[in-house]
């Protein structure tokens, strides 16, 4: 059985996600090193879930939705990506968000 292929991309929100995340490690708490290995962790989960990307349990939202959502935990936070698949020659990882898993995601995502 040939596996499939997934092709990376992200939401712009990710980045913003990640970028207040990063910032605020690296200059309120004046961590810059926890932060660069945050990131460094967070690139590298990602990664490694991309050869897989549904083997996982999906995210049960309370929302209907168009594409099931599935999570990496990295540390304290929680990456949410969903798997398109409207094209199974093209089918695309997309990461969507990068939240602390104490924020309400019902919210937010």
């Amino acid at each position: 059985m040939q596996s499939k292929k997934y092709r990376l991309s992200y939401l712009p929100l990710f980045y913003k996600d990640l970028d207040e995340k990063i910032t605020y490690i690296a200059e309120k708490l004046k961590n810059p090193k926890a932060a660069s290995d945050l990131l460094d962790k967070v690139e590298a989960a990602i990664l490694k879930r991309l050869p897989d990307a549904e083997s996982f349990e999906p995210y049960h939202s309370l929302r209907e939705r168009r594409y099931t959502y599935y999570r990496i935990y990295v540390d304290n936070y929680v990456i949410y990506y969903v798997v398109i698949d409207d094209d199974p020659n093209d089918m695309i990882m997309e990461v969507r968000r990068f939240l602390y898993n104490r924020q309400n995601r019902e919210t937010i995502i």
